[in-house]
């Protein structure tokens, strides 16, 4: 079965909200890489809560999304860190967000999607996770200044 553009994007898109929904759940749970993106593979992907199916997600994408965050964690960190106000150390940051700037750290540091798209997905991830906030705004910030740190020239 060959997917369509859309139906791939909204597969990538999918993959981006569970590799935050991942990582959170790895930091809150003390749980392993290993362990949860099993979980999410077998029993996320997919799965039918209160009668809405969740979309698919790009297997590929997410492994790559969890497993370099997890790898680059330090760098990440400290990446986001100079992006926040010395007032809002990470550690103070809510761990969603932590999460979510994890994962697109993640995917600025992979580089297979232009810098101004991830910065837009994770955006509109923040916006699924707080809906009408200041966070997709804050994360917006947040990340052009991780993505500009991390490619000089520019984007």
């Amino acid at each position: 079965m060959t997917l369509s553009n859309n139906q791939r994007r909204k597969m990538k898109a999918a993959s981006r909200l569970y590799a935050v929904q991942a990582l959170f759940q790895m930091e809150s749970a003390d749980q392993s890489v290993d362990r949860v993106r099993t979980e999410f593979e077998d029993h996320r992907f997919g799965e039918i809560r209160d009668d809405i199916e969740m979309m698919e997600g790009d297997v590929d994408l997410f492994r790559a999304l969890i497993e370099r965050a997890v790898e680059d964690q330090v760098r990440i960190d400290q990446l986001t860190d100079r992006a926040l106000v010395a007032k809002w150390p990470l550690g103070r940051i809510d761990p969603t967000l932590r999460a979510l700037f994890r994962a697109a750290g993640a995917e600025l540091l992979i580089a297979d999607t232009p810098p101004r798209v991830v910065i837009k997905e994770f955006v509109d991830v923040a916006g699924a996770f707080f809906p009408e906030t200041k966070e997709p705004r804050f994360t917006n910030a947040v990340l052009d200044h991780m993505a500009h740190e991390m490619i000089p020239g520019g984007f």
